[in-house]
């Protein structure tokens, strides 16, 4: 009996070993992904750090010494929820949160206007018992305080800058001593840059963040998720989805997955086949932060051991364009000059490029200096106008034209995208960037 048992655990090893796939012996080990506690602890340190060191910088960088945040629950500034704690989910009731800058010895002072204090960084200097209104409130705080220019969030150019409602700017007015009304002014580049620059600590923990999503793509291009011949570009799309959420992550875009495959095949369906450039489009959010990536996979056909050379060549021209692009990126710049100067330069050397790459952070396609649309190569106004700051994070993304030999000189898109920050060191690739196809064997 021992030696019938022992024979059928054997063959039952066996056949578990011929329906896993290979890959899952060799799988690297996914990063580690902190338990939300953890999560509240690390991104609280990151605001305490934001607030005492680069709010105080940009408000004196732009010679603004008061800056007022009004939002109401569910119509929340876009900026107020990078003010406010992990805990934070939304504006509670009316939220009014005033920075008041006292100068370099004192530093600046932070308020709540409201009936509870928001955590241990906003004490409530508001009570409803000795005052019953709560604009008279932030207006007689406004005014024993003084200030030269009060900021506050309008703006034409940027939607992270323009969070204060018409009806909230009109009441704010009317409290206001006229004299202080008058002090009011646009927010827009303490909105920016707050949102915009990066501490030490983050950029550092923002590798990690990219590492997830490269794992994700690739486990995503492998025969775990794709079953050649079955498998459609729909399927791939909702496996990110569900692998995401599974992992307690938030995407902040519908995952995409496309197709690219010689016009000889005898299919033009959607279905995942031997032969294709395979095209993914993802991003996911972790602590507050947002990465932005674009790959590609090739799908062998028998036989096969690499992709063709015509789309390998094909990669290596648009990661051309990419080092073109980034050796334009020089502090005080505007989005448009380095556009400008890159798409020269990609010309130059007889490359069918567009350059759409844009800033990245607390939003997916967040505040700073656009370099490009893909509708809008001449330029952008206005926000292609902002220069570039060091410290901050982009997204690189751009595509590039290539014929292929082997698919009788078709043109194929190689559309990349990989997330770097910007630093005096200079444009650093967090966790690195694709530089060869994934194989899909």
């Amino acid at each position: 009996m021992k030696k019938q048992a022992l024979f059928w655990l054997i063959n039952l090893f066996l056949v578990l070993l011929f329906l896993i796939p290979a890959e899952a012996f060799t799988a690297e080990e996914f990063p580690q992904i902190l338990p939300l506690r953890e999560q509240a602890r690390i991104y609280n340190s990151w605001l305490e750090k934001r607030l005492e060191i680069i709010l105080p910088e940009i408000m004196r960088r732009e010679g603004i010494d008061m800056w007022v945040v009004i939002c109401q629950e569910y119509n929340e500034d876009p900026v107020y929820l990078t003010l406010v704690p992990f805990e934070s989910l939304s504006a509670r009731r009316l939220s009014m949160l005033v920075f008041y800058d006292r100068g370099p010895e004192k530093g600046l002072e932070k308020f709540n206007v409201g009936r509870y204090p928001i955590g241990k960084f906003y004490p409530a200097l508001w009570d409803p018992s000795r005052q019953p209104d709560q604009w008279q409130a932030l207006a007689d705080l406004i005014k024993a305080r003084n200030p030269k220019k009060i900021a506050v969030n309008e703006s034409g150019t940027f939607a992270f800058a323009d969070g204060l409602s018409h009806t909230n700017h009109q009441l704010l007015i009317r409290y206001l001593d006229p004299q202080l009304s008058q002090r009011l002014c646009s927010g827009e580049k303490i909105a920016v840059g707050w949102l915009e620059r990066r501490l030490p600590e983050e950029i550092e923990v923002y590798h990690h963040l990219a590492s997830i999503a490269h794992h994700l793509i690739k486990e995503a291009f492998s025969t775990r998720a794709i079953t050649p011949g079955v498998t459609t570009t729909e399927d791939l799309e909702w496996w990110f989805w569900e692998k995401i959420r599974s992992l307690g992550l938030q995407t902040w875009f519908r995952p995409s997955v496309e197709i690219q495959r010689a016009k000889s095949s005898a299919y033009q369906d959607n279905v995942i086949r031997a032969g294709d450039l395979l095209h993914c489009d993802v991003g996911i959010t972790y602590l507050r932060l947002n990465t932005d990536h674009q790959e590609l996979a090739y799908v062998l056909k028998p036989g096969e051991k690499e992709a063709p050379a015509g789309l390998q060549e094909a990669l290596a021209r648009a990661i051309r364009v990419q080092d073109i692009l980034t050796a334009e990126f020089v502090a005080g710049r505007t989005g448009n000059q380095i556009l400008t100067a890159a798409l020269k330069k990609v010309r130059e050397e007889g490359l069918k490029a567009s350059i759409y790459t844009h800033p990245l952070g607390f939003h997916g396609h967040a505040a700073g200096p656009t370099i490009g649309l893909w509708d809008k190569q001449e330029g952008v106004p206005g926000q292609g106008d902002y220069p570039l700051y060091y410290d901050t994070c982009y997204s690189i993304e751009l595509n590039c034209r290539s014929l292929v030999p082997e698919w009788d000189n078709q043109e194929v898109v190689i559309g990349v995208e990989q997330d770097a920050s910007f630093t005096k060191v200079g444009v650093v690739y967090l966790d690195g960037r694709q530089t060869r196809l994934h194989l899909i064997r």
